[in-house]
């Protein structure tokens, strides 16, 4: 666990959380799943804790519980705008629920049409593919077989006619953990005159966000502050004309039955009462985070980074996806602390069940939001894919293509890691030796997940959820 200046280390709210296993003993929960969405940091639990009392309606109240939460809100706005570089007059931060809403806005908010292009890549996330075909045409930036794509090959896609009127692209994958050199991307971007929309979910809790980026949206529940608040950060004049993505309370001066004056941004784009706690939690988020200090943070990632996909890569029987690092490599690729695999012989939504039910141990399994992505580090081809897709529409996932994703936090330590591998070796032995598993194993037709045949507690028939599964997105 990595420590500030003064030696102090960062927990989590429920960090070893005992949970019960299949076989009646209750374990500390092994919270390897962070790139999905991370638990609250301690002092962010503190703040909102602090803040509650004086939990008020903002911009609205002359009482001084309003006044204080505004102040409150306002300097997480400030807050936000810091950390990514982008200081105020010039730029905004528009307070939202998360990434996904964020660039939903921001698509909406650029007035793009049909005939605009927006160059992304086949490794994003689809929050960061969808809102731009509603809008746009699209146009990909194709990845190699390890999931890695060159300079050159994001060249052509800025020089390919017609000229993009945007590049939206990742600053680090959700699956492979990959980080590409964005920042020189995105001075190739502008080079070309093409502004850069910047998915920072992934990227925000490791490394520092680039400032040269145009637009910026990241979320609150990937940074260790999960009370529903992402961030969409844009110049100020993305929002000084035309209506708001979302129209209502608090984003007018003036209505009648027939018009509307408008406000000025952010306000403009925050109709409605907004996540005051989830600013709170924000702030403090970042605040943390930043007492830490990015050294930290990095040389944490990093080694547990090595030791997560090296653990792996020397289980027999196990593959790790996308791009790896050789002793040999003069510049080995920058990697996040997670690792996608697959043990062979064993469908992925059983691995991540047995981690579950037998070792404590969470991780994430599926296609993790990122389908063109994974469809193309597994190798798949179209038969492959269409057959899937066939079986998926009648409501069959026992068959859908996936892998088991293990992300590491801060709070993550060495011993957490080697758990997950010794427990992975041991799937893997299982599954080579013919072994099969030490309690039944049954999977949902409707979800694809496998669930213990068995009446331990905390695992029984009546305690199963059928909503539960992981494996569709």
């Amino acid at each position: 666990m990595p420590e500030d200046a003064a030696g102090t280390r960062l927990t989590l709210v429920g960090q070893g959380t005992p949970v019960p296993c299949i076989d009646g003993a209750s374990r500390p929960y092994v919270d390897l799943d962070a790139a999905a969405s991370t638990p609250a940091l301690t002092a962010v639990a503190e703040s909102v804790a602090e803040f509650l009392p004086l939990y008020s309606s903002i911009h609205r109240g002359a009482g001084w519980k309003s006044r204080t939460a505004t102040a409150a809100y306002e300097s997480a706005r400030g807050s936000a705008l810091e950390f990514c570089g982008m200081p105020r007059p010039n730029h905004v931060a528009v307070l939202c629920r998360n990434t996904t809403e964020a660039i939903n806005h921001l698509a909406y908010r650029l007035r793009f049409s049909p005939d605009d292009v927006v160059l992304t890549t086949v490794i994003e996330h689809h929050a960061n593919l969808l809102p731009w075909g509603r809008v746009a045409t699209r146009r990909y930036v194709e990845c190699e077989r390890d999931g890695t794509f060159g300079i050159e090959a994001l060249e052509e896609g800025l020089k390919a006619h017609p000229r993009p009127s945007l590049l939206a692209i990742t600053g680090a994958s959700n699956v492979s953990g990959w980080l590409p050199p964005i920042a020189e991307m995105i001075e190739l971007a502008h080079l070309h005159g093409v502004p850069v929309m910047l998915d920072a979910a992934q990227l925000a809790p490791h490394r520092p966000i680039p400032a040269s980026a145009d637009f910026v949206a990241f979320s609150g529940h990937k940074l260790y502050a999960p009370f529903g608040t992402g961030v969409l950060v844009a110049p100020r004049d993305t929002f000084a004309d035309g209506d708001p993505f979302l129209a209502g309370g608090g984003a007018v001066d003036l209505v009648d039955l027939e018009d509307v004056v408008w406000t000025e941004p952010p306000e403009r784009e925050e109709a409605g009462s907004p996540n005051v706690v989830g600013a709170v939690a924000l702030h403090s988020a970042i605040s943390e985070l930043t007492r830490l200090g990015w050294d930290a943070i990095e040389a944490h990632g990093t080694r547990l980074a090595r030791k997560l996909r090296e653990g792996l890569a020397a289980i027999d029987g196990v593959e790790v996806l996308g791009p790896r690092s050789r002793p040999d490599q003069a510049d080995p690729p920058a990697l996040l602390p997670m690792a996608t695999f697959n043990v062979a012989g064993t469908h992925h939504a059983l691995v991540a069940s047995r981690l579950s039910a037998e070792w404590g141990i969470g991780v994430r399994h599926g296609c993790f939001c990122a389908h063109p992505y994974l469809v193309r580090l597994l190798g798949m081809g179209p038969e492959e894919v269409a057959a899937y897709r066939d079986q998926v529409s009648r409501g069959d996932h026992r068959y859908m293509p996936g892998a088991v994703r293990a992300s590491c936090s801060l709070a993550t330590s060495d011993e957490e890691v080697d758990a997950l591998l010794a427990a992975v070796a041991a799937i893997a032995a299982d599954s080579l030796s013919g072994r099969g598993t030490p309690v039944p194993y049954v999977q949902d037709m409707s979800t694809g997940d496998f669930w213990p045949d068995t009446d331990s507690v905390g695992w029984s028939p009546a305690e199963r959820d059928v909503g539960s599964s992981c494996a569709r997105g």
